[in-house]
């Protein structure tokens, strides 16, 4: 039951990247995130409500650095996807397992915690090279920056990812966490939107008209990612950790055929061939991230909802 959970939060996830890719094309990346961000207050503040749960926090400094953090990545990766082909942006954020594994090996490593594993090794160096063959035929001159942007989005959801783990390390809660986020999103998308109107001199997102079909796209951006997010937390927790992380990467599957269904998106073979190894790298890096967690009895199990993604 955990694998149909999981493949329906990665399908969902894509739907809701189409859904960002369209709404791009009426709208600012700011508008979205705080669209967003708007609809993820309420769907989770009603969640906390049903639990019982408060807002009041003692760690407002963590939350604050986890916010920030994430919400940049959340914002590049809007961008990325307006720019490149939705299985490219896909694939460029998805790539955060394997930053995480990275930056835990090292500082396992350093600290004497951890022996040094060629395989974890060697799957990050694999997946430079599936980044290599992705980028090079499928990214033309005007994506460089898209690609860049997706590339930053990815270690950010990786630094945000591990700032989640810390707070649930901390006692605090998934749905405070992501209310929060949906917060930051919120301000930071308005602040972002204010800045446009008086910088572009165009008429602030709030007081201008939109249309039904805009409004479809930014509602389901909101309530598909809500949805996802609560799919995937449902997986990790009736599943095994190491396959339900691993059904994660059918989402760049999905994005994939979305892509050529709805904007005749054409990767070359080793375009093809960087996202199988990309897939397999991150595989291996997540066998040894959840091997490693699983070691040590003060972390949690691995929960990628944490990531917002």
């Amino acid at each position: 039951m955990q694998a149909l959970w999981m493949l329906f939060a990665t399908f969902v996830f894509s739907i809701m990247g189409v859904c960002v890719k369209l709404a791009s094309e009426t709208y600012t990346v700011a508008e979205i995130v705080m669209y967003r961000g708007f609809i993820g207050i309420i769907f989770i503040y009603a969640l906390i409500l049903q639990q019982g749960g408060t807002l009041k926090t003692r760690l407002a400094w963590q939350h604050l650095w986890r916010c920030v953090v994430g919400v940049t990545s959340l914002w590049l990766w809007f961008c990325a996807i307006a720019l490149l082909p939705l299985a490219t942006a896909m694939t460029l954020n998805y790539m955060a397992p394997i930053w995480i594994s990275g930056i835990l090996f090292v500082i396992a490593w350093r600290s004497g915690k951890r022996r040094f594993e060629w395989g974890l090794v060697a799957a990050i160096f694999m997946s430079f090279a599936g980044l290599t063959l992705l980028l090079r035929p499928s990214i033309h001159a005007e994506q460089l920056i898209g690609a860049l942007l997706g590339l930053c989005s990815g270690i950010l959801s990786a630094l945000a990812y591990l700032q989640v783990r810390h707070l649930g390390q901390l006692g605090e809660p998934e749905s405070r966490v992501v209310f929060y986020f949906s917060a930051t999103g919120f301000v930071a998308g308005l602040a972002g939107c204010l800045f446009d109107a008086i910088t572009g001199g165009t008429t602030f997102t709030l007081l201008r008209p939109h249309t039904s079909y805009g409004l479809i796209l930014l509602l389901g951006i909101g309530v598909l990612a809500a949805m996802a997010q609560m799919a995937m937390t449902r997986a990790y927790r009736l599943g095994n950790a190491l396959v339900t992380a691993n059904l994660q990467y059918t989402g760049i599957v999905f994005a994939s055929i979305w892509g050529i269904l709805i904007w005749n998106d054409v990767l070359g073979w080793l375009s093809w061939l960087g996202i199988v190894i990309i897939l397999a790298s991150g595989i291996v890096a997540t066998f040894y991230n959840i091997r490693s967690t699983a070691a040590s009895k003060s972390m949690p199990p691995l929960d990628p909802i944490a990531a917002e993604l």
